[in-house]
């Protein structure tokens, strides 16, 4: 057993490092709201990082005609966040969730404002009691609790997350967090 503990210390001294989520924090709370926070940060901490990783030159740049640019898809991400966080009572910055995506092409100012917006739906989370997550609310003409308009917007997340990985390797950008280890 001994030895077992030995070759298990070893392995993990020789492993590379592994970055601990944002998610595993002081301020994470407990329960639902945790689990959704850890999941969003998940995708948007990703989100920010292909968005750093994808040259300025590409924030043009289009699958096919009628679909989103690099640059349209990040900051269609901020918009709607923004603009879904006035479901959980929290004052829009936007009037609607599409209202930043021809705002500008400009990589610097596309990533700190994915950044700002994934700080408003942060504070959001944990402002919330466990209490708001059954209050009431619509969202897109749908009735729901607060519960489900952030779930939606972690599931936004992630569903843009998946677009962008798409995106970034068919430029032959690869997610950094896939990048083999030095």
């Amino acid at each position: 057993m001994h030895k077992l503990r030995i070759a298990a210390l070893a392995f993990l001294a020789a492993a590379p490092a592994v970055a601990i989520p944002r998610a595993v924090s002081a301020q994470q709370p407990a329960g639902i709201r945790g689990e959704i926070l850890a999941q969003f940060n998940e995708a948007a901490d990703k989100l920010v990082q292909l968005a750093e990783a994808i040259p300025q030159a590409k924030y043009t740049w289009r699958p096919m005609g009628g679909v989103r640019s690099v640059s349209e898809v990040f900051l269609h991400v901020a918009g709607s966040d923004e603009y879904q966080l006035a479901a959980v009572g929290v004052k829009a910055a936007v009037a609607g969730e599409n209202d930043l995506e021809h705002s500008t092409t400009d990589k610097a100012q596309i990533v700190a404002r994915l950044k700002q917006s994934n700080d408003r739906v942060r504070a959001a989370i944990l402002a919330m009691s466990d209490a708001d997550l059954e209050k009431p609310t619509k969202q897109f003409g749908m009735d729901m609790t607060y519960r489900g308009a952030i779930l939606l917007l972690e599931t936004h997340a992630h569903e843009h997350l998946g677009q962008m990985i798409a995106y970034a390797r068919m430029n032959g950008v690869v997610p950094p967090w896939s990048r083999p280890a030095r």
